[in-house]
């Protein structure tokens, strides 16, 4: 199994403020991504919270050599698909075919009302042809020769040589991981789904899939595993073809005092995920609609102090992984490896070189 996580300065909440990262925020984006490397991770990712995504992958690419980049997840109908394709071109030459493009399509309140995007019609199909319109890009770019795309919520059939980049050297992947874009023109690209249509859509035309943190073990291996095997079959390929990336709530500290500190504050993420209708499928598989609706509507009264007393403690031992540093990672791996090929953990608030070392280590001796 792989093992990637975030880089540090771009998380929520923390991403980039100036008592964290001091006034060279540049220099500490560096150093991050120098130590996750170090350390021993697979990858990094960066999310699409407070700030950009893209601008992180930028630094690390430059002072990393063997670890994947990667968006964890760039929201995408907010933004052009030629805008997201050509900073993709060059982080994919920049890194030396290490990048990893993550897509997400957010919900429509979240389109309209923060990103002031139009919401076209359903998420699902409109992201196909955002794909299939990257696509048509990036064989633009690397061929020369306009390949051009038509749908119903995205058109490409212009491309002069003034504005093609030029194509992309085969880059050697092997040393990157099965997953890396080595060969020439092509970047991977990732899904964020907890739905089986965007699962599926993963399986038929992305190169992987990466499983929202409101994912269960069982609702993984009954609903979306079978989904993008369907869609994989579609199109004449394997599950083993398609990178399934899970990302864990984790519930961790160096002391038992410290995990149970951890347990409340992870139970509100939970209720923060749970309380949006657009997530509730995995609840319903579970037989927890209740709770969920519950959590829907404090939501809607403002009433955000009570939400986690609505998440169970059977809830919360789903939805996440607990243990202090030394039994976390091998209870990770434990519950996660017959389902995804790559466990993505945020590293512990205030963790220091030495635990993250040791994680890393037992994540590999497990």
């Amino acid at each position: 199994m792989r093992l990637e996580t975030m880089l540090p300065g771009t998380e929520p909440n923390v991403a980039m403020r100036a008592d964290v990262v001091g006034a060279d925020g540049l220099q500490f984006i560096a150093e991050a991504a120098r130590n996750i490397e170090d350390w021993g991770f697979d990858g990094l990712t960066t999310p699409e919270t407070g700030h950009d995504p893209f601008m992180p992958c930028a630094i690390a690419a430059e002072h990393t050599s063997s670890v994947t980049i990667g968006t964890n997840v760039a929201i995408a109908f907010p933004r052009s698909p030629m805008t997201v394709a050509q900073i993709a071109w060059d982080l994919q030459r920049w890194s030396g075919g290490r990048f990893k493009l993550g897509l997400g399509t957010q919900v429509k309140g979240h389109n309209e009302r923060r990103y002031s995007a139009p919401w076209t019609g359903p998420a699902g199909p409109r992201m196909r042809e955002y794909v299939q319109t990257l696509r048509a890009i990036f064989q633009t770019f690397q061929s020369g020769s306009l390949t051009p795309f038509r749908g119903e919520h995205y058109k490409f059939d212009l491309m002069s040589p003034f504005f093609n980049p030029g194509p992309l050297p085969v880059l050697p992947s092997p040393a990157h991981g099965r997953w890396a874009g080595g060969e020439g023109g092509h970047v991977p690209i990732y899904l964020s789904a907890l739905n089986p249509y965007l699962a599926r859509l993963a399986g038929e035309i992305g190169d992987g899939l990466r499983l929202h943190p409101l994912s269960t073990v069982g609702y993984v291996n009954d609903v979306l595993l079978p989904a993008v095997e369907e869609g994989a079959r579609k199109a004449g390929r394997n599950l083993s073809d398609i990178e399934i990336v899970s990302m864990p709530f984790t519930i961790t500290g160096q002391t038992e005092a410290e995990v149970e500190t951890a347990r409340a504050q992870v139970r509100m993420h939970i209720a923060f995920y749970a309380s949006t209708r657009t997530y509730h499928a995995v609840l319903r598989h579970h037989g927890w609609e209740e709770a969920g609706l519950k959590l829907h509507e404090l939501s809607i009264q403002g009433r955000w102090p009570e939400m986690g007393q609505a998440v169970t403690d059977e809830m919360l031992d789903h939805f996440a992984v607990t243990g202090t540093y030394g039994e976390l990672m091998p209870e990770v791996k434990r519950r996660w490896r017959n389902a995804c090929d790559t466990v993505f953990i945020p590293m512990p608030a205030g963790a220091d070189s030495t635990i993250m070392r040791a994680l890393v280590s037992s994540f590999r001796a497990a």
